[in-house]
């Protein structure tokens, strides 16, 4: 026990009298943040004590006194202290008496502890301790001390007879019921009791109601506006001093740490990432809550249904978790992160986030993007170098947390673009009217009516508004009203609002989603907010209990917890692990027995059965043997059918094995070969034969329909009918070259050279090359002539019958030269008009009589091609295509010397003109 602490025992008392007082702590519990404390009644007591006589002993037992800290819940009171079976609640005086000459006062403190006091009992009756009310004032009133009987002639400084011994005059020290003891002199006493005058009420710039704190002394109590952020949506976020802003970072960012640091490592973090196929916004992915030793990760694994898993120093966990201090359980819909020593209480449910701090402890202690919690906006959009800046996203970007996961983040500097951009102060109030949407209109409707007065709804309205616009469809309006809603639950309204959003942000599975002031929550929730809290979640019917956290079971009773984790109700029979079960009052409460299974022998004789032994499929917890069928176990084999027939098995109703026999295949037969109906049958050249689909009675198989192979025996102009070896009919064969004129096709022989008719400067002849047959159609082309330089008279024509000539009136001649000639070239039916070069002028020939020779000299040259080269040409053929032909090209001529001989006999005028036109080869 502390120094100023004991507890009464049977013993009696002797000795020198005594003082005892024990001050309550300074440090009390802080009252719930939703349900303000009650403030203590103000009371004053004076009491004034003497040095006494040395008490006798007495026969008198003092009373016996016992300490208990144990809390005893009920619907108004709470108590806290245990003496003899009878319970007390904090200020409630336990005991009054004397025990002897010695005083003893008990009463029950704040602390939940029995405080006893004792003081030697003056000769003269004082007034006893016993607390009296008064109207509160601003002062404590002056006690009237009480002097004792017993003459004294100095007044010793100091209480010295006090445990501890207060030996400075003037001393003060608490008692409890917020009552101080002032040591005045010898040993007396004076008790003051603090008198509280209520605070007025401040306002809070986040919107929400202050709460009621008690002073450190635990007597008086004053207003604070506790530390409350959140985010939602894509995300929006609305600071602890109620700053609202929109930020689309896809990094992890810090929401709220210590500037000056009081709590071992505390911090809550934000993973963001972009949610739509633009990359223009972000939706929350994980909180992270650290304090002290561990790591608290709330990771959305599916958005649709709202999937989360917790994670604890990157380990999976189940909830409820507790552990040094901090604990993790779900409330609702919302999985919640509670530090009872700090207040502090976090929650997520995958669209949003909530951080509630309090005041006492966080107040003007805090950084990150939730701001700074001093109850002024104006410092919100603080960096982390301590700088105030007027814009919140600016301030956002450099809240950036190192993540290795995300390598594309920065340490500092800007970590993405943002399509809306938050006026400084406040919130954005554009609205874009092609973007409205009736889940929006929700929150300003008559729906929240009763809200509106206590959370202010522009900001989350705006926020609906901004989703729509640059996420349509995606069903984050939800969010925001999720989120204005879980505010209205936690002032104490509770809305029924997703039957409004027609199906749009319905709750999964809905027949669960109702309110905690109906029904009995499924999960547990921690017992400070059980019954302060309003949530929105999954809950049992009324008339039913929660079986366990982290089960969505109801029951009516509790009998016993079988085996498989299934609440059962007494006299209960179940069938568990293959025994049959049953839950019994009293005992070890189930009891089991394996079950019995039974089946008769079975022997199996048909062919191709087998016995079998499987688990029942009626009863899984039995072996069940049954005659199974094995085609390969059958004796008989399929017979071998001929051809145009196929094997058939047939398997008869409650036969294992099948019967066989041959059926048609329906096609033909020919030659061992099968044909199926439609394809042609090879029978003769002379013959078209077809497979039919009809079918011969006696043979089963299908007709072959044949027909005789008509004949062509008529072959157009140029072509003659050739027998063809091993065929039935003839073949039209190209035997004549066929030259295509405007007028008349001409039909040449090979060897045939043929003059145009109606041009004697074109001639036509046709060859056959390898098999080929090539015609050529030529063009003479004259030397110039003038008729000037011509005796008159003489002009005649050449033997080619095409160009002029005359007896030239000078010896003046054309030189040996290329002259160009445009000839029509055929091959294999193609033809294309083509220009060419031929050699024409004149050399020196000369004949002269010769002295040396005694006869005549001859001179003889001729004008010959020099340089030749080979060229590819394109004929065009009737039918539309094309082929590739090769001729010899003169690139030039020279007069080259000669044989001079006699004349050879005079040939025909086509074969001077050959020599004068080549034509093509």
């Amino acid at each position: 026990f502390p120094p100023e602490t004991f507890i009464l025992t049977g013993t009696q008392t002797s000795g020198p009298p005594s003082s005892k007082t024990t001050p309550t702590s300074a440090t009390t519990p802080r009252p719930s943040s939703t349900t303000p404390p009650t403030p203590p009644t103000p009371q004053t007591t004076s009491t004034t004590t003497s040095h006494g006589p040395t008490p006798t002993q007495t026969s008198i037992s003092s009373p016996h006194i016992s300490e208990s800290t144990e809390f005893i819940s009920s619907s108004t009171l709470v108590y806290c202290c245990v003496l003899n079976d009878t319970y007390y609640i904090p200020g409630d005086v336990v005991y009054n008496g004397t025990h002897g000459d010695t005083c003893y006062f008990v009463n029950c403190s704040l602390s939940c502890t029995l405080e006893i006091f004792n003081w030697s009992c003056p000769s003269t009756p004082s007034p006893t301790p016993t607390p009296s009310k008064s109207t509160p004032t601003s002062t404590p009133k002056t006690p009237t001390p009480v002097t004792s009987s017993t003459p004294t002639t100095s007044k010793p400084p100091g209480c010295p007879d006090f445990i501890p011994p207060r030996q400075v005059s003037n001393e003060t020290w608490w008692l409890c019921n917020c009552t101080m003891a002032i040591c005045k002199y010898n040993n007396t006493v004076e008790l003051v009791e603090v008198e509280c005058e209520p605070p007025p009420m401040p306002t809070c710039t986040n919107g929400l109601q202050p709460v009621r704190v008690l002073d450190p002394d635990g007597c008086c109590w004053h207003w604070e506006c506790d530390c409350y952020c959140t985010g939602w949506g894509d995300p929006h976020y609305v600071t602890f001093d109620g700053l609202y802003y929109s930020y689309q970072g896809n990094c992890t960012y810090v929401l709220v740490e210590e500037i000056t640091s009081k709590v071992d490592n505390f911090g809550v973090y934000i993973d963001n990432y972009h949610c739509d196929v633009n990359d223009q916004v972000s939706c929350p992915r994980t909180l992270i809550v650290r304090h002290e030793s561990q790591e608290v990760l709330i990771k959305t694994l599916q958005l649709m249904p709202i999937k989360v898993q917790v994670q604890v120093n990157r380990q999976v966990v189940a909830l409820p978790y507790r552990k040094y201090g901090l604990q993790v359980y779900q409330s609702g819909i919302n999985y919640v992160v509670d530090i009872p020593e700090l207040g502090a209480v976090i929650s997520y449910n995958g669209l949003s986030f909530s951080i509630r701090l309090p005041y006492q402890h966080f107040g003007n202690n805090t950084k990150g993007q939730c701001g700074t919690c001093t109850n002024n906006t104006a410092d919100d959009c603080m960096l982390p170098s301590g700088e105030v800046v007027s814009n919140c996203e600016f301030a956002a970007d450099h809240w950036v947390v190192n993540d290795p996961s995300k390598p594309h983040c920065p340490q500092t500097g800007v970590t993405t673009k943002r399509p809306l951009i938050t006026p400084p102060g406040g919130s954005s109030t554009t609205h874009h009217k092609d973007c409205a949407s009736s889940l929006c209109e929700l929150i300003k409707d008559s729906l929240f009516a009763q809200c509106h007065a206590l959370v202010p709804p522009q900001h989350y309205y705006d926020a609906c508004v901004f989703d729509t616009c640059f996420v349509p469809g995606s069903g984050l309006e939800c969010a925001s009203l999720q989120a204005y809603a879980a505010l209205c639950a936690h002032s104490g309204i509770c809305v029924d609002w997703r039957n409004h959003t027609h199906g749009v942000c319905s709750c999964l599975p809905p027949s669960l989603c109702v309110h905690p002031s109906h029904h009995a929550p499924i999960p547990t929730p921690r017992p400070s907010e059980a019954n302060t809290s309003l949530v929105e979640g999954c809950f049992c019917p009324e008339g039913t209990t929660s079986y366990a956290p982290g089960y969505d079971v109801c029951v009516e009773l509790c009998g016993c917890v079988g085996p498989d984790d299934v609440p059962r109700k007494f006299g209960e029979h179940f069938e568990f692990d293959c025994k049959d079960c049953v839950c019994l009052e009293g005992g070890r409460g189930i009891v089991c027995e394996p079950k019995e299974c039974r089946q008769e022998p079975l022997e199996c004789t048909e062919d191709g059965t087998y016995p079998l032994t499987e688990v029942n499929p009626a009863d899984p917890c039995c072996n069940i043997t049954s005659c199974k069928c094995n085609t390969s176990l059958c004796q008989e084999t399929p017979p071998k059918c001929p051809l145009g027939f196929e094997v058939k098995s047939e398997t008869r109703p409650g036969k294992c094995c099948p019967s066989y026999s041959c059926v048609p295949k329906g096609v033909c037969v020919h030659g061992n070969a099968e044909y199926q109906p439609g394809s042609p049958v090879y029978s003769s050249k002379c013959q078209d034969c077809v497979c039919t689909t009809k079918r011969n009675s006696t043979s089963q198989l299908n007709i072959i329909s044949c027909s005789h192979v008509p004949c062509n025996n008529s072959c157009n102009p140029g072509f003659e009918l050739v027998e063809v070896p091993k065929e039935c009919c003839g073949k039209c064969v190209q035997t004549h070259c066929i030259i295509k004129r405007p007028d008349k096709n001409i039909i040449l022989k090979p060897g045939d050279i043929h003059s145009d008719p109606k041009n004697n400067c074109t001639f036509f002849s046709c060859v056959k090359i390898h098999n080929q047959l090539i015609s050529s159609v030529s063009n003479i082309t004259c030397p110039d002539f003038d008729p000037s330089i011509c005796i008159p008279g003489s002009i005649t024509l050449m033997p080619n019958g095409c160009c002029k000539k005359c007896i030239p009136r000078n010896e003046t001649r054309i030189y040996c030269s290329t002259i160009p000639v445009t000839k029509e070239i055929s091959y294999d039916g193609c033809s294309n008009n083509i220009t060419m070069n031929y050699c024409s002028g004149s050399c020196g020939t000369f004949a002269m009589y010769s002295a040396e020779a005694q006869g005549l000299d001859h001179s003889c040259s001729c004008c010959k091609e020099e340089r030749t080269s080979q060229r590819q040409v394109v004929l065009q053929c009737p039918q539309g295509g094309s082929k590739t032909y090769t001729y010899t090209h003169i690139e030039s001529c020279q007069c080259q010397d000669t044989v001079c001989g006699l004349p050879q006999t005079q040939r025909s005028v086509p074969r001077r003109a050959r020599r004068a036109s080549p034509r093509g080869l």
